[in-house]
């Protein structure tokens, strides 16, 4: 069955009849004379049909190289700390600093409810901000240092005589100033994709470079916890503190070289896409809302994201248990290692596949892989350490499709929306994706903290090494590992394949919206003359 709905969903993707030709054509006609009518817009101009040179048509400006290096980099600080926050900081907060699952999994919930409740703001905010440094670099600068010392607390572990409830306190303040610090530097840097490129393949490129750079953080946080392990052996409190630190100081570099890096592209993406500074100002929150969810492609993003991460999400929570505790080995960071080492040149393969078969396409594909891998972790036993790893190795196909395809859809339902109400509403589409995407996650965490307590997981007291689990406690990881995970991945790859922007929708999209841009030009012409 997975097999006929991946072939399906690449069949679907790489070879258009002229009826589904025709079917795209009609799409973003549609929603071009919805936006005519609404704006009381007269005439309209002959519709030109996707075909090879609709991209020539747009003639979209390309990137050259150090600026895709330099945006890359952008995610890499990010990447770390996200990276670590989600392998390390569940397993930290039982086994290092002594919370209950219940209490450490409630802090990650707690925390990842209020990033998602300041990302539409940050998003609306960063819309609207006007600066010499544009809308999206000046929160960059603002948030980059207190992001840096806001991680690097994480990890500190308060005395010994601190009761359990002020250790609850502690790390539930410092969460919420992380999260909110991590909201202010990444939300805008997301946003400034669909402000570099409008080339569909471009971005799918772009992101390729920004998640190969947020992997290289996330391996290179988990290198340094490998190290870190080896050098500080005996003490997981100065342990998991010194590597808090150095990857907090790490972390804020790489955003200054972004932002040196695209400035100038920034700059001129703004004034191309004709940013208003009434754009929008009216509207409310519940408004704008409102309008995200009459936009369907956007809510099928929305489920791709959502799935694909939630999958991840909870793999990566739950792998130092399943490592540890199941597999009985010393240490999860070389078979996370082992996921998103491979990962990172896969990100280029699937940008080349995505060019052959389209985003969905290669979707399907990663996928059923990845399904096919994560559903045999349940059956693996103690001492088959070499299936272990050759298993992790195989699952990094299946996450780069994760990392890749979600993000590089994102700017196509952005122009949709451009293409129905005339507004640009990148920071909104955004922030609201990462809202629902966050809320899912901490739901996701918040689940398997329950479980594992609900199955009698026993904390390990500070400075002492993990206790032994009860078969409930085990079986509880088990399922978290294998089941829970395929789950979300089946129900991603059954959306991907009703997704409705394929490339020929997009060019249709570009062609209506440069159409406009033209028009309004040669208006305001008439107009000055």
């Amino acid at each position: 069955m997975l097999n006929a709905i991946a072939n399906r969903v690449i069949h679907n993707d790489k070879h258009h009849t002229t009826r589904n030709g025709l079917l795209d054509r009609d799409f973003a006609q549609n929603e071009h004379k919805s936006w005519k009518i609404k704006n009381n817009v007269c005439g309209e101009p002959k519709f030109m049909t996707s075909s090879p040179r609709s991209s020539e048509a747009i003639a979209p400006k390309r990137l050259n190289f150090l600026t895709k290096l330099a945006f890359g980099a952008g995610d890499m600080g990010t990447g770390m700390t996200a990276n670590l926050v989600a392998f390390s900081f569940l397993a930290f907060l039982t086994n290092v600093a002594g919370l209950s699952p219940g209490k450490a999994s409630l802090i990650l919930v707690i925390g990842k409810i209020w990033d998602a409740i300041n990302d539409p703001l940050v998003g609306f905010l960063s819309d609207r901000t006007r600066s010499r440094w544009g809308r999206r670099h000046i929160w960059m600068l603002m948030g980059s240092i207190p992001f840096g010392i806001s991680f690097g607390l994480l990890w500190f572990v308060p005395g010994s005589g601190i009761s359990e409830n002020l250790k609850f306190a502690y790390y539930l303040v410092v969460s919420i100033i992380f999260f909110t610090t991590y909201t202010t530097v990444n939300l805008p840097y997301a946003a400034m994709t669909p402000e570099l490129t409008q080339d569909y393949d471009e971005r799918t490129t772009l992101n390729s470079f920004r998640l190969a750079f947020s992997l290289t953080g996330a391996i290179l946080g988990l290198v340094l916890g490998a190290v870190m392990a080896q050098l500080i052996p005996d003490d997981p409190r100065q342990q998991f503190f010194v590597l808090g630190v150095t990857c907090g100081v790490i972390s804020i570099l790489p955003l200054y070289l972004c932002i040196w890096g695209t400035r100038s592209h920034v700059k001129t993406g703004e004034a191309a896409l004709q940013i208003e500074d009434d754009s929008d100002a009216n509207l409310t929150v519940k408004q704008q809302f409102k309008i995200l969810l009459n936009n369907r492609p956007y809510l099928f993003v929305i489920g791709i994201y959502l799935t694909s991460w939630l999958a991840l999400q909870i793999t990566a929570t739950i792998i130092p248990f399943f490592v540890v505790n199941w597999m009985q080995l010393d240490s999860f960071f070389l078979v996370a290692l082992a996921v998103q080492g491979a990962a990172i040149p896969l990100l280029f393969v699937c940008s080349a596949i995505s060019q052959k078969l389209g985003k969905r396409g290669l979707y399907g594909l990663g996928m059923v892989a990845w399904i096919l891998i994560q559903s045999s972790l349940f059956f693996l036993q103690p001492g088959q350490t070499t299936l272990l790893y050759a298993l992790a190795l195989a699952a990094s196909f299946g996450v780069a499709t994760a990392y890749v395809v979600p993000w590089s859809m994102l700017p196509d339902v952005i122009e949709l929306d451009e293409l129905r109400t005339g507004r640009r509403r990148e920071g909104v589409f955004y922030s609201f994706m990462t809202l629902l995407q966050k809320l899912g996650l901490a739901l996701g965490i918040f689940l398997v903290g329950q479980a594992l307590e609900f199955a009698g997981f026993v904390s390990a007291t500070p400075g002492e090494a993990p206790p032994p689990q009860p078969e409930s406690a085990l079986l509880a990881i088990r399922i978290a590992i294998g089941p829970l995970p395929t789950i979300c991945l089946i129900i991603g790859l059954v959306l991907v394949y009703f997704y409705p922007l394929t490339r020929h929708v997009h060019a249709d999209i570009l062609l209506k919206l440069n159409e406009r841009k033209r028009q309004a030009a040669l208006d305001k012409e008439q107009e000055a003359n």
